[in-house]
């Protein structure tokens, strides 16, 4: 899973990358010249709690890979380089992401003359989401007029050409399976889901949202969350037997690196199963409402193409019982076929036969 944390020059969008990756300004990139690339382990007491009842001799866990998409050098006011200033390289990083987190700057920056203004940021960024997809639905929608055929598409492109027109981001937009297909051609950036991240001063973080922001972020059904960028580099720095004590004299439960996780997860929708043994204790990332046979292809292609069943326990029940024996002893494993839609937590042991 590739995220994309975009901002505008002095958002401290590198800031937040650094602190939620544990990267710093110097680190190598992770990918090509103009982007970094951190990997987040995504945390999960589960798959400590199975390591210890299993004794597994490895805890594996999922993953989120976050690409700092580094704007224009210069600093012009773009956060895509659209428009006059269309930056091919910045428009391509965004393009290979599953999803994209938008910083928004809500503090003074000395090196900027205007004030901060996170909510006409948020509606910048979106016109660039706009901009840069009409551009090659356009360009396909005058190559049809000259191909017979292809009806369908050429409606679709119409309809997503006539949102685009409205001001409105493709995101939100009904989709039947054969218009994905066609659509997945042109990666269409403002189809992607978006995670909107105030960063704030510390000052400010306790306060919370501003309302006028909530207000237009759930009018535009937009996830949105608060960071203070400053906060989560103070508690990156410090040693992790320290940051729990931190943060409770700061009054928050829990660190933004974890809630910013659990809010990529749902923007995603995904869940994870799990796997368990004494080599290894595992949490695989699924979409929801993927079946058991694709999820087992997760694991391996050959498990997919051969799966016969797959064995399930629950999470709580195995946990609760003390171990897989127990709960196979109280009647709590299952058998599933193919079409079984996974469910978050769900143990599984795949059958297969190639």
């Amino acid at each position: 899973m590739k995220i994309g944390i975009v901002g505008f020059p002095g958002s401290g969008k590198s800031t937040i990358f650094n602190a939620l990756t544990g990267l710093t300004d110097d680190s190598p990139p992770g990918g090509k010249a103009r982007e970094r690339i951190g990997v987040i382990k995504v945390p999960d007491p589960r798959v400590d709690r199975l390591t210890e009842l299993s004794l597994s001799k490895k805890s594996t866990f999922a993953e989120i890979a976050f690409i700092d998409v580094a704007g224009r050098p210069e600093g012009a006011g773009h956060a895509l380089g659209a428009g006059k200033g269309l930056d091919p390289s910045v428009i391509q990083a965004m393009r290979e992401c599953e999803a994209l987190v938008v910083v928004l700057r809500a503090f003074e920056n000395p090196m900027l003359s205007a004030p901060p203004d996170p909510g006409a940021e948020l509606d910048r960024f979106r016109e660039e989401l706009i901009l840069t997809d009409q551009i090659p639905l356009e360009n396909r929608r005058e190559r049809m007029k000259k191909e017979a055929g292809k009806d369908a598409e050429k409606s679709l492109v119409q309809r997503c050409i006539e949102r685009l027109e409205a001001g409105q981001p493709l995101a939100g937009m009904e989709f039947s399976a054969e218009d994905r297909r066609i659509l997945a051609g042109f990666a269409l950036i403002s189809l992607k889901p978006l995670l909107v991240l105030l960063n704030q001063t510390e000052a400010d973080f306790p306060k919370g949202i501003p309302a006028g922001l909530r207000a237009k972020a759930d009018a535009e059904g937009l996830a949105l969350m608060a960071i203070s960028g400053k906060i989560e580099m103070d508690i990156a720095a410090l040693p992790p037997e320290e940051q729990t004590e931190f943060l409770q004299e700061l009054g928050v439960r829990e660190s933004a690196r974890d809630r910013f996780i659990r809010a990529c997860y749902a923007m995603l929708d995904l869940i994870s199963f799990l796997t368990t043994g004494e080599d290894e204790s595992r949490a695989w990332p699924i979409r929801r409402g993927t079946t058991a046979q694709k999820a087992a292809g997760r694991i391996h292609s050959d498990i997919e193409r051969g799966f016969i069943r797959a064995e399930l326990i629950a999470y709580d029940d195995l946990a609760a019982l003390g171990g897989e024996k127990q709960a196979r002893d109280k009647g709590k494993l299952r058998l599933e076929g193919k079409t079984y839609i996974v469910q978050d937590g769900d143990v599984i042991n795949f059958r297969f036969n190639v």
